[in-house]
């Protein structure tokens, strides 16, 4: 089933993301994972994909045991970096080979220690130049990445939302948002989106505080703040590891059931592969079916 279809059923619409084992750790390992989140019925789990192709082969075997395995919809993921549209082609062609119907489209991360996004010889350089290639193939549903803080090399949130509107243009069926901890940013995003005409559903991106550490990496890559009362919770619990998860995780079902009540299209959570945590965050927001 294709995202639009997805949407157009019921809303809220509950998906989660996982991501691919390090190419040392045996694939196997994130089936535990999938076996636990499956049970909890989501919509559809997104699959992320490695910067230049590093886990492509690997989130395609994912992404195709979601769904021909487990019989759940998912998401690939497929970005700009390091891939020629040859090289694109390929990849859409395995991933009809595995029947899989949707896609998120990114442009992707620079490479580490690189400034500034440059794209190979035959490549693209905006994730709308990629989804546009996507959508001509007529054959997937895709989704888009957006950013109520604005993108990390766009502060200006205007034309943040400009850029965004261009995406949308080439036929985006969703928007899943960066992680945020302000609900306040995603309510003032969404309005200024809609008067811009952008009409698609917005599932609001989630990610459960776990790990102080971890976080702080996450946040100081893409630019999402940590509010007060958040960053209070880090300094209080951060040296208990185990405080840290309970008080991480009550502080995401605040945000999540927050954004139910405010009509939310849906709730797209970084789970990290955790399962157990995932499980008792949906359970405590009555999201369980």
């Amino acid at each position: 089933m294709k995202l639009n279809e997805i949407y157009a059923r019921e809303m809220p619409v509950i998906s989660f993301e996982i991501f691919p084992p390090k190419p040392q750790t045996p694939i196997e390992t994130v089936f535990t994972t999938l076996e636990q989140l499956t049970e909890l019925t989501p919509a559809f789990i997104s699959v992320t994909y490695g910067a230049g192709g590093s886990s492509a082969a690997r989130s395609i075997e994912i992404a195709s045991r979601v769904k021909n395995a487990y019989g759940v919809e998912t998401v690939a993921h497929l970005t700009c970096a390091n891939a020629s549209r040859t090289e694109i082609d390929q990849i859409l062609r395995e991933l009809r080979d595995h029947h899989i119907e949707n896609i998120l489209a990114l442009r992707g991360d620079p490479p580490a220690g690189e400034g500034y996004f440059s794209p190979v010889a035959e490549g693209y350089r905006y994730a709308k130049e990629l989804i546009a290639h996507i959508k001509e193939t007529g054959q997937f549903s895709v989704a888009a990445a957006a950013y109520p803080e604005g993108h990390l090399e766009c502060r200006n949130l205007e034309l943040d939302i400009y850029y965004l509107k261009e995406k949308t243009n080439q036929g985006v069926d969703l928007l899943i948002t960066q992680l945020f901890f302000d609900n306040d940013f995603f309510y003032r995003f969404r309005e200024r989106a809609e008067a811009k005409g952008v009409h698609c559903p917005i599932a609001a991106g989630i990610m459960p505080v776990l790990n102080v550490q971890q976080i702080k990496r996450i946040t100081s890559l893409c630019g999402a703040s940590i509010p007060e009362k958040l960053a209070k919770l880090m300094d209080r619990y951060g040296g208990v590891p185990s405080d840290m998860v309970k008080a991480g995780m009550e502080y995401a079902c605040e945000q999540i059931v927050d954004l139910l009540e405010n009509k939310v299209a849906g709730i797209h959570l970084y789970t990290m592969n955790k399962a157990e945590q995932t499980k008792q965050i949906i359970r405590q927001v009555g999201l369980v079916k």
